[in-house]
C-alpha cells in the first residue's frame, strides 16, 4: 500500500518520506537504476531516491505556485539537502525535525506543524522572502540569513545539485527531470486530479478525465514543465505510467524521448492499472 502524507491543501495528499539510503546528488548517471531520479541541466547534476525526489518536487511545485523564483527553490533545496538529505525527519539535534530541521523552541512552529512538509516549506519560504537582496546573495549566505547554523558554508556544497534540481523542477529546463520506477500499482484519477489542482492551483485549467487519461491545460511552456517534472517526481506515489508534453514522453522505465504528437498548452497523464 502506498505511502500517503500530508495534506497540500484540502483534498492533496504528499507521500510521506522514508529514511532510507542516500544517494550523493552530484553523481552523473547516464543510465537510470530502478527506484532512482536524476536531473540533467547542462553540466549540473542530480541524483535522488524516489522519496527524496518527492520532496523536491513539492519543495519546487510551492516555490512555483507562489510565484517565486527559480533561484528561491535553489536556495531550499540547497537548504534540505544539507539538513536533511531530503527527508522529513522525526529527529535532530535538540528539538529539530523536518525537511529543514525547524525547532519548535525558536518559534518555527509545533513539531506536529513542523513535521508537515507543506507547512515546514512554507515557513521556510515565509522567512527567505524577507531577507533582503536573497535574488542576488550568494546560495549559501542566503540560506545562513534564514537558518542561522553553526555551520554556515555549508549549504554551499550542495549548490551544483540544487541548481539542477530548481531549473528542471521550476520549468525552467525542459524533459531535463526522470524517475525510474521498478513498477507502480494503479492510479486513481480523481486522486491526480486534486493533486494537481491543489497544488498548482490558477497556473493550471481543470484537468480533464477520461478514463485513465488526465488532460491539464497550461499557460505557458515552463508551467507546462513544472507540471510535468513535478508528476514524474509523483508519479510511483500516484500511479502514473506515462506523462507527455511538448513533444516529449516520459514512462515509468524509461526517460523522455521525442513522440509524434505535440501536446501543445497541454500536460497529458496515463495512469497505471487496467483500462475502463
Amino acid at each position: 500500500m502506498k505511502r500517503l502524507g500530508v495534506t497540500l491543501v484540502a483534498l492533496v495528499l504528499i507521500g510521506a518520506v522514508a529514511t532510507i539510503g542516500w544517494r550523493h546528488f552530484t553523481d552523473k548517471v547516464k543510465t537510470l537504476l530502478p527506484d532512482e531520479c536524476v536531473a540533467t541541466v547542462g553540466a549540473l547534476h542530480a541524483s535522488l531516491d524516489v522519496d527524496q525526489a518527492q520532496n523536491a518536487g513539492v519543495i519546487a511545485a510551492i516555490g512555483v505556485r507562489r510565484g517565486l523564483p527559480a533561484r528561491a527553490v535553489t536556495i531550499a533545496l540547497a537548504t534540505a539537502m544539507q539538513e536533511s538529505k531530503l527527508h522529513n525527519l522525526d529527529y535532530g539535534d535538540r528539538d529539530s525535525v523536518g525537511l529543514f530541521q525547524q525547532r519548535p523552541s525558536q518559534g518555527w512552529g509545533t513539531r506536529k506543524q513542523l513535521k508537515d512538509p507543506v507547512y515546514a516549506i512554507g515557513r521556510f519560504y515565509d522567512a527567505l522572502v524577507r531577507v533582503d537582496g536573497y535574488e542576488s546573495m550568494r546560495i549559501t549566505e542566503a540560506a545562513q540569513k534564514v537558518q542561522r547554523s553553526g555551520f554556515p558554508e555549508a549549504y554551499a556544497d550542495h549548490e551544483p545539485a540544487a541548481r539542477a534540481l530548481a531549473s528542471s523542477l521550476t520549468g525552467q529546463t525542459g524533459h531535463a527531470f526522470s524517475c525510474r520506477f521498478g513498477s507502480v500499482e494503479a492510479g486513481r484519477p480523481a486522486v491526480v486530479r486534486d493533486e494537481v489542482t491543489g497544488v498548482f492551483g490558477e497556473l493550471v485549467s481543470r484537468p480533464a478525465v477520461t478514463g485513465r487519461t488526465i488532460t491539464v491545460g497550461v499557460p505557458s511552456r515552463a508551467a507546462g514543465w513544472a507540471l510535468a517534472h513535478y508528476l514524474v517526481a509523483q508519479g510511483d506515489r500516484l500511479g502514473i505510467r506515462r506523462v507527455t508534453y511538448a513533444g516529449q514522453a516520459w514512462s515509468g522505465d524509461t526517460e523522455w524521448a521525442p513522440v509524434g504528437a505535440r501536446t501543445a498548452g497541454r500536460v497529458k497523464i496515463d495512469l497505471a492499472g487496467p483500462a475502463g
